[in-house]
């Protein structure tokens, strides 16, 4: 076969979603997976650009491709982490997304915290609003990370808001490194954090977890648990399997941040060349894994 040839039979792997097995074997399409999760990140929640119906309208969509539950890795309001953001805001924002969240009233939905879901600039750090504790409250999760186990399925969420830069502070990555031993032997692990923890986007854009290395390390020594690693914060699309892992950076579904975008958008409301959108994931059994991007175009 010459080159011509063999190149126009590749399959476009572009195009297909992330797929692995336990043994680095692509899932049957046969096989029915134990859970179809909807991946959400980044809304940044606002008033503006009519954003609370438009996520309302893709919740809506999400509900018809019957989901069982849903995933989000932060940045679920526009912005209470700089520094002119007034009390009035950060509320008005909070009860706009749990307005919006009343279209999928009846699902569980596990967040990550997000670097623009926390108010700093409150007058006192007693005051009950102020830092990643309200968020938690807003979120309804149970603390900054946690981790739970549904469908056969172990779930870690992490929280990479350091003081100092974008890394799990020591009490967290111990407490990461005891769950992971703890987790039964080849049980397969969803690990997510609002930053990449790997991934071909920080390349481009930065935000990539600091401790990117030490994680690496962390979750090879758990090859036989850790299956993929989802994240947001970039607004980029990006799905890099490394070391038997996906990593998936699952884009906006703000995009440019509800806005029409800017000379480097490819399209309307795209940041750079993704467009705003979510996730589908669907988990096997035996730890098969596939994550597939829809663009919302809303």
């Amino acid at each position: 076969m010459n080159r011509k040839n063999f190149l126009a039979s590749l399959p476009v792997l572009a195009a297909a979603p992330a797929s692995i097995g336990l043994n680095n074997t692509t899932v049957s399409r046969k096989e029915k997976p134990v859970l179809t999760l909807a991946h959400i990140t980044d809304v940044h929640i606002r008033s503006g650009d009519n954003a609370p119906q438009r996520f309302k309208d893709c919740l809506d969509k999400i509900k018809k491709l019957k989901v069982d539950f849903f995933l989000n890795t932060g940045d679920s309001i526009h912005d209470a982490s700089y520094n002119n953001v007034k009390r009035e805001s950060v509320t008005e924002q909070w009860q706009i997304w749990d307005d919006c969240l009343q279209r999928i009233k009846g699902y569980d939905i596990y967040s990550c915290i997000g670097n623009h879901d926390s108010w700093w600039a409150a007058p006192d750090k007693k005051d009950a609003m102020y830092g990643k504790d309200y968020v938690v409250k807003r979120l309804n999760i149970p603390h900054r990370y946690y981790s739970f186990t549904r469908g056969g399925w172990h779930f870690i969420v992490l929280d990479g808001n350091n003081t100092h830069d974008i890394s799990l502070d020591e009490e967290q990555f111990q407490w990461l490194a005891a769950d992971l031993e703890q987790t039964p032997a080849n049980t397969p692990t969803l690990i997510l954090s609002h930053f990449p923890t790997f991934g071909a986007t920080p390349i481009l854009v930065g935000g990539n977890h600091t401790d990117h290395k030490k994680l690496k390390d962390l979750f090879y020594k758990h090859k036989d648990k850790v299956r993929a690693s989802l994240s947001g914060h970039n607004h980029l699309y990006d799905k890099t399997f490394y070391n038997g892992v996906w990593y998936c950076c699952n884009g906006a579904m703000s995009g440019f941040w509800w806005g029409k975008g800017d000379k480097d958008s490819a399209g309307s409301g795209y940041y750079f060349e993704t467009p705003p959108g979510f996730a589908i994931l669907k988990l096997y059994k035996e730890g098969g894994f596939e994550s597939e991007y829809y663009p919302h175009g809303l």
